[in-house]
């Protein structure tokens, strides 16, 4: 049977509420807990912070503020008196709920508690470590803003109330995590968002039940997937105030994680994933163009190495006009085991990269090109042609906006390779068939993962592959159902 919460309610004696706080808090254990016991007109107070989170001048001004206050100032009515008048701060709550003012103070708001007072004075007077907002490295532009999100939370749904001043615009405060109490923001536009999908939001956000979000937005996303060995993502991350700004104005769902730079927009489609923000900063006819070689590039990467050695290895099926493709001399090691040694091999030269310090990066640059380039090949570990085609569909996984599609999709190259090296052609048309039905069964918050490739919809599929002039683009998408359809 499922015990009831014991609540723990503020005393009108101070005593009682200092022994539970400093228990409760540690204060006694951890150095960065502040608690400042003080006497303000004949009265005794503390101060609970955790140091690190508070404003000093803040804090300072207040407290110069309330030294300056006479016994009888507060004789009558004190807690609202302090509220407005004594305690001149914009953002100002109370509680009595002693469990509450513990979550408050580790969140970073300071707690002021009041000897003779049932009610504790919630002061959000905070502040973060912060780095200023930067160009996302994942998704830079040639022209365009150069501001990005940042790992506090409180920034984020500012730069992004900056670019949507709808009054229907709704942020919601949750928190998740049973011991991080990490704060959780779900941003959405009222009057444009489905309620349904809203609520299947928070509902979903609502039943995770962990210890807490070490990994922040990407901890989230496994809970709200639920396909945890499905490598395709089921939601889209964004860094750019900008995308999220025009996902809300479509009618998507926004989720802010503090502690992360990147936004979860729900639900998002495939095609989601391989639309970029540098398409919409340039002409339309530009803009389409550059979708379109998008495009060819990322499915290059997933089916161009796989049918090149299906070929190889099969050369009664290579046209006449194709006689180039195939190998020209015979290596050591089978081709197929090329393919896996140079997929492994850039992985782990992605893996290097990232561990590599910035002073060491030409350096292990120089290193990749000759051992993977010209060594691999005098010596006949590998093939001039293995090299250039994989080259090729490295380009086209470079080239793919969304890092997680990208890894997905190599994957999936990898599976359909073997396929094709086990089965031969057979195995190649059954592992894309095997891809194109996974694809299909997957749902985002119930819409179709492939929409509107499937099920169908020619004017929706118009604008995936063709970047639309905006002044065209006048109707919402069908699949969000969203409550105003007309831009």
């Amino acid at each position: 049977m499922k015990q009831k919460k014991i609540e723990h309610k503020v005393s009108a004696e101070i005593r009682k509420n200092r022994h539970f706080l400093n228990e409760k808090l540690g204060v006694d254990k951890s150095f960065d807990v502040i608690k400042l016991d003080v006497t303000y007109a004949e009265r005794d107070m503390t101060f609970y912070m955790i140091d690190g989170f508070v404003k000093d001048d803040i804090l300072h001004y207040l407290m110069e503020f309330l030294a300056k206050q006479k016994r009888e100032t507060l004789e009558k009515h004190t807690l609202e008196k302090l509220i407005k008048t004594y305690i001149p701060y914009v953002e100002i709550d109370t509680t009595d709920d002693l469990e509450k003012i513990v979550d408050y103070v580790l969140a970073g708001p300071s707690v002021l508690i009041v000897d003779g007072l049932e009610y504790a004075i919630v002061i959000d007077a905070r502040t973060y470590p912060v780095r200023g907002p930067e160009e996302p490295d994942m998704e830079r532009v040639v022209r365009g803003s150069r501001d990005g999100f940042v790992e506090t939370i409180v920034f984020n749904t500012a730069l992004t109330r900056r670019r949507v001043r709808d009054p229907s615009l709704r942020m919601e405060y949750i928190q998740v995590g049973r011991r991080s109490k990490t704060d959780i923001v779900v941003c959405y536009i009222e009057d444009i968002a489905d309620r349904h999908h809203v609520e299947e939001v928070k509902k979903a956000l609502a039943r995770i039940d962990t210890d807490g979000l070490p990994m922040a937005e990407k901890t989230i996303e496994e809970f709200l997937s639920g396909r945890h060995w499905n490598p395709y993502p089921l939601v889209r991350y964004t860094e750019r105030p900008d995308t999220a700004a025009v996902h809300l104005f479509e009618g998507h769902v926004i989720i802010f994680v503090d502690g992360s730079p990147s936004a979860l927009i729900t639900p998002t489609t495939f095609w989601h994933h391989l639309q970029h923000m540098e398409e919409y900063r340039n002409k339309p006819f530009t803009g389409a163009y550059l979708r379109f070689v998008r495009f060819i590039g990322v499915f290059a990467s997933i089916f161009l190495l796989p049918l090149w050695y299906l070929l190889a290895e099969n050369r009664e099926m290579v046209p006449n006009f194709m006689g180039f493709i195939g190998t020209k001399e015979e290596g050591s090691v089978p081709l197929l085991l090329q393919f896996i040694i140079i997929e492994l091999g850039i992985d782990l030269l992605r893996m290097a990269a990232i561990h590599t310090p910035s002073s060491l990066a030409t350096a292990l640059g120089l290193i990749a090109a000759l051992m993977i380039g010209q060594v691999a090949v005098e010596v006949g570990l590998l093939s001039n042609e293995v090299i250039l085609y994989l080259s090729m569909a490295a380009i086209g996984t470079f080239a793919t906006p969304s890092y997680e599609l990208s890894l997905a999709n190599r994957l999936t190259r990898m599976g359909l390779l073997l396929a094709a090296g086990w089965l031969g052609l057979l195995g190649y048309v059954i592992a894309a068939t095997l891809w194109l039905l996974m694809l299909a069964r997957l749902k985002s918050f119930q819409v179709p993962y492939l929409w509107p490739f499937i099920p169908f919809n020619y004017r929706a599929l118009r604008d995936v592959f063709i970047r639309s002039p905006i002044p065209l683009k006048n109707r919402r998408p069908r699949f969000l159902h969203p409550r105003d359809p007309d831009r």
